[in-house]
């Protein structure tokens, strides 16, 4: 009889180390085929892209006023929402095409030379002082307000 249990011990040991080997190594391709999470969009980015709302600051009062009256001239015809995305953002670029600089792609995407563009615009137009930096920081949004109050 003793070698019965001595044979059913071991045996009933192996299947318990072969259970724990099994689930371990099935948790370690679980967890190796987790993706990993998506990196979060750089802080302070000041290129959007074509589906974003940008309003650079301005109210959706201002923005409305933008759409309803200036970017009507330049093709925009989307809705009057105050939200300026990519179709305003595109009446803009082709407004900024004409005596501004802007030379690139109507897109709708407000990178740098739609900011520079825009910056160049709003010194003839509205008083910015600051760099033409395609950066738009305090100055550039404080003149594009101005703007936007003088148009709408």
């Amino acid at each position: 009889m003793r070698p019965s249990v001595l044979t059913r011990s071991m045996v009933s040991a192996t299947a318990v180390v072969g259970l724990a080997i099994g689930t371990l190594a099935t948790a370690g391709t679980g967890f190796a085929a987790t993706p990993a999470p998506a990196a979060p969009p750089a802080a302070g980015a000041e290129a959007f892209g074509a589906l974003a709302t940008n309003n650079l600051g301005l109210t959706t009062k201002q923005a409305e006023g933008l759409q309803r009256s200036w970017l009507r001239g330049w093709g925009y015809t989307g809705a009057i929402d105050g939200r300026l995305g990519a179709n305003s953002w595109k009446a803009i670029q082709r407004c900024l095409e004409t005596g501004w600089g802007y030379n690139d792609a109507i897109d709708g995407i407000v990178g740098p030379n739609t900011i520079k563009a825009l910056q160049r615009f709003l010194k003839q137009y509205s008083g910015y002082s600051g760099p033409i930096d395609g950066i738009a920081g305090p100055g550039t949004r404080a003149a594009w307000s101005n703007w936007a109050n003088y148009i709408g």
